[in-house]
């Protein structure tokens, strides 16, 4: 017997949805509008008349973290749990915007804890990632910022953050090196000593699985 197939259509019980503040997508519309036909194009051609609005909701997207509470995230799953031994997430995609150009730089954050009496949820790691890099950001800063929220809202033992990324502004610009990364590091507490931090740099090079 051969089986049938229906084209029934499953209603999913979760759906994501995006929401823009409707006041501020209009007045980015309007400047990227003018800033259009300022690069010399023509604002009303077909292609281009949905353009400004996307690239404002675009960039509302892009910078949601300037809406959100790293310490709050971190808080919202910090459990008490009697682990001393060092956590780490590593291979976390990031993805941010230079402040200088207002170009991409994206790649990658190896973060790392030693807890002191509370753990937090790993997937709060990865976001309190998401809130600092959905900024206009500095690679520099952005390596710090994600260490001390960490440092301030659990009191841990030690932390660590390394953040590898290529930056567009190297790349699309300037001098123009495709293949260049950037590395910048962050240690604090028992990760300053030689010892723990060498097990950090070996742990997040390695591959386990």
């Amino acid at each position: 017997m051969i089986p049938t197939f229906t084209n029934k259509i499953v209603q999913m019980p979760y759906k994501k949805t995006e929401q823009y503040d409707e006041k501020i997508t209009v007045k980015l519309a309007e400047n990227y509008k003018e800033s259009i036909s300022l690069l010399g194009e023509d604002a009303e051609r077909e292609g281009l008349l949905k353009t400004p609005e996307r690239m404002a909701k675009a960039m509302q997207f892009l910078t949601q973290g300037y809406q959100l509470d790293a310490r709050a995230i971190l808080e919202s799953a910090k459990f008490h749990e009697d682990v001393s031994e060092m956590i780490i997430v590593k291979d976390i995609e990031l993805y941010s915007m230079c402040e200088h150009h207002m170009l991409p730089f994206y790649g990658k954050a190896h973060v790392a804890y030693i807890p002191n009496g509370y753990i937090t949820g790993l997937s709060k790691i990865a976001r309190v990632v998401d809130i600092y890099s959905r900024r206009l950001q500095v690679q520099e800063r952005l390596t710090h910022q994600i260490m001390d929220v960490i440092k301030d809202t659990l009191n841990p033992l030690g932390v660590a953050v390394v953040i590898e990324a290529s930056h567009l502004c190297m790349m699309m610009r300037g001098v123009q090196k495709q293949n260049s990364v950037t590395t910048t590091s962050a240690f604090w507490g028992e990760f300053q000593k030689n010892e723990t931090r060498s097990e950090f740099i070996r742990l997040i090079g390695s591959k386990l699985h």
